[in-house]
């Protein structure tokens, strides 16, 4: 009774320690990435706010949580080998595979260091670029993947390989994409919406009106009313929701591979044709009732209501057009388990490695944080963080009201500044907070005016490129450019801290007129009503040379304005030393980084290679039934069902004798002693079970071919050290 009870408290002190470790694991992973990316989150969470196009971000984190509540029990099975006997190990394994063994599973966590040096060092460059948002959340998904492999393993990593691809979703969909493809849905939802209007008597016209498509109703009493279809009404704001809702739907249902493309090809024309159905809506509404009513209902029922109720359907049709797989019949041997840690005739898992602190963990979670922190310590604001003019904005009800008596730009000799006009058209289409226009008027005659646009948001997200809505946005003109590009380069505008401008020249296909533009973001603290929030900038420098030929001149027209102008904000941080030199050497750190990652990862497989040809030598020495065993598991695993029950029928019909499970369990437990065979771990309707997996290989001449080259490779490689020595 005693002896019981004193195991009962050890097997809850090895139960409390596996969770302490799984948790401080998980724990070192998310804090590592939320402090590293924390500026980078914020700012486009906060955009998701106002911006239509970014809504779908704040479904990202559910759906990660779900995949990973989903995967629970695969994680907790993959996060050690299973559990094996290893009685008679030392016998049989030789020192060298052992230390093949150590060295891949070293190689793999090298590969884990040197793929968080790609996704930081990438990170850094993307920070001294023009869209390093962008950057910087393309590399979370691989920082990730990177620090699950230093403190986990490769199986670990599989098994959480689609959540860590959804973190994708959170990079901001690019410019190029919304304008390129919503210009295409634009044109087809207008066309068909204008011909549903006139099928229905609604006296509809579809016109082009300076790049935008316009359908202009006839009501009953002769006036016309106009509905612009534009990016907002194209629908590819619901379509990538609706796409990301899509993927989610196709990799969590039960079924055959064909049937989850099947999801994702219905969701495409869906998501179209409820767009359409919801402009005609619109036109009806506004042709029998009136504009502000139509335009009440366009708000209602935006791209975001569009998107859950596509989703919705997408999931009737589902149910309905595919058949659920059928469950599979209870395992006999299954209720009540059985003693083993898994079931022989089904190989459902009951009983999970427990894992516990080592000297190596604790390394690395050392390691990890002090680079954390040594990171954090040289990081700067992701995009220049100045300080803005004096009290220049008033928050209240309506909106924000802009003090234009304190100038956002400065005096420059030989120009006089004006405050133009403020675009409160724009403000709506792109949901800014501002958007002010001023204009440094030249003294002298040979030079021209230079208009600035100050553009101010709640994040840069808000605020588009000008190269794709005039390049990508060719609504009614053949899928052609609204303008030739005639010049489109990024310019070094400040060196510390490092801000980026884009230079955009351009010629109107329609007038022939030429524009330069020279635009930048910052973000700047301002004083609204007492408080100092952070608000993301646009500056757009504008001119209007008289002919292609005088770009250069406007340009350098230009440059000194932008100087005075960052002289102005003042930046408030700028960068150290060492994250200037790794930011402007990034890119090529990154490569260097991702060479050495190609080579662990074809080091490990080298040495996989190295170890199977052994085994396939001790395979060779053994008694023909030792090899009749070996061969069972390799058909049982082509037939899909390598379980202990499985692997028994199949060496029955090899041998052609009676066999009993318990002799076979027996028999895989000894050549699982000496490596010719391992238990895998599957996944069985995200259950974890075990599988039977032979590791000898079944195509002798391939491996011996990769092992040759291999081989060759090591060797030209230690020839060249010996001579550098």
């Amino acid at each position: 009774m005693q002896e019981t009870k004193i195991s009962t408290i050890k097997m809850g002190s090895v139960l409390n320690q596996h969770r302490l470790v799984i948790a401080l694991k998980f724990s070192v992973i998310t804090i590592a990435v939320v402090a590293l990316y924390f500026q980078d989150l914020s700012m486009v969470f906060k955009g998701a706010l106002t911006v239509e196009s970014t809504f779908h971000i704040f479904a990202i984190p559910f759906l990660f949580a779900y995949l990973l509540y989903r995967k629970r029990k695969m994680i907790n099975a993959s996060l050690q080998p299973p559990q094996t006997d290893t009685r008679g190990f030392q016998n049989y394994f030789s020192t060298q595979e052992s230390e093949l063994r150590f060295r891949g599973q070293l190689s793999w966590t090298m590969a884990g260091i040197s793929l968080c040096a790609v996704a930081i060092f990438t990170y850094w460059y993307g920070s001294y670029s023009f869209i390093p948002l962008e950057y910087h959340l393309l590399t979370l998904p691989f920082l990730t993947a990177g620090l699950i492999l230093i403190l986990f393993n490769l199986q670990t990593l599989k098994q959480l390989i689609v959540p860590i691809a959804f973190l994708i979703f959170l990079v901001p969909p690019p410019d190029q994409i919304l304008y390129s493809v919503g210009s295409t849905l634009a044109n087809l939802s207008a066309s068909a919406s204008n011909a549903l209007a006139n099928v229905f008597g609604l006296h509809a016209v579809l016109s082009n009106n300076l790049g935008s498509l316009v359908i202009t109703l006839t009501r009953p009493d002769l006036t016309t009313l106009p509905f612009s279809v534009d990016v907002a009404c194209s629908g590819i704001y619901s379509l990538i929701g609706f796409l990301i809702f899509a993927l989610f739907i196709a990799y969590i249902t039960r079924g055959k591979l064909r049937n989850k493309f099947a999801i994702l090809l219905m969701g495409i024309p869906l998501i179209v044709a409820l767009n359409i159905i919801r402009i005609t809506t619109i036109l009806a509404i506004g042709y029998n009732f009136g504009e502000d009513l139509a335009l009440q209902f366009f708000h209602t029922i935006g791209a975001t209501v569009l998107m859950f109720i596509g989703t919705l359907l997408l999931l009737v049709i589902t149910d309905k057009v595919f058949k659920k797989p059928t469950p599979p019949q209870p395992c006999p041997t299954c209720n009540p388990p059985p003693a083993e840690p898994f079931c022989p005739n089904c190989g459902k898992l009951f009983k999970y490695s427990k894992i516990k602190f080592s000297r190596v963990d604790i390394a690395k979670i050392l390691g990890i944080a002090i680079i954390v922190v040594l990171l954090l310590s040289i990081q700067a604001p992701v995009l220049a963080l100045t300080q803005g003019p004096a009290p220049v904005m008033i928050q209240t009800p309506s909106g924000i009201e802009v003090n234009t008596s304190n100038s956002m730009l400065p005096n420059m000799a030989g120009y006089t500044l004006s405050y133009a006009y403020r675009d409160t058209a724009f403000e709506q289409l792109s949901g800014d907070d501002a958007a002010l226009v001023y204009t440094y008027s030249s003294m002298d005659a040979s030079k021209q005016n230079v208009s600035v646009a100050v553009q101010i948001a709640a994040s840069v997200t808000s605020e588009h490129q000008w190269e794709t809505c005039l390049i990508y946005w060719p609504l009614g003109q053949g899928d052609q450019a609204k303008v030739n590009a005639l010049d489109l380069r990024d310019i070094q505008i400040h060196d510390n801290p490092p801000m980026t401008a884009r230079y955009f020249a351009f010629q109107y296909k329609d007038t022939n007129q030429t524009q330069v533009v020279l635009y930048w973001y910052q973000t700047a603290t301002f004083n609204i009503n007492g408080t100092a929030p952070t608000e993301s900038v646009m500056i757009s420098l504008v001119m209007y040379p008289s002919s292609p030929q005088g770009v250069a001149d406007a340009e350098a027209q230009e440059l000194p304005i932008v100087n005075a102008i960052n002289s102005y904000w003042e930046p408030i941080q700028t960068w150290s030393a060492v994250a200037l030199r790794i930011s402007q050497n990034g890119l090529v750190l990154s490569a260097g980084a991702s060479v050495i990652l190609v080579l662990f990862i074809l080091y490990a497989l080298y040495l996989d290679t190295v170890g199977k040809l052994a085994l396939l030598n001790r395979y060779r020495k053994l008694p023909s039934q030792d090899q009749l065993i070996i061969n069972a598991v390799t058909n049982a695993k082509n037939m899909h069902t390598p379980t202990t029950h499985a692997i028994a029928l199949e060496f029955q019909k090899l041998s052609q004798t009676p066999t009993s499970e318990t002799w076979m369990a027996q028999k895989l437990g000894e050549a699982e002693n000496i490596g010719l065979i391992k238990k895998i771990l599957v996944n069985n309707a995200d259950t974890p079970a075990l599988a039977w997996n032979s590791q000898v290989p079944e195509k002798t001449s391939r491996f011996n071919r990769l092992l040759t080259v291999a081989n060759k490779i090591l060797a030209s490689l230690d020839e060249t050290q010996n001579m550098d020595g």
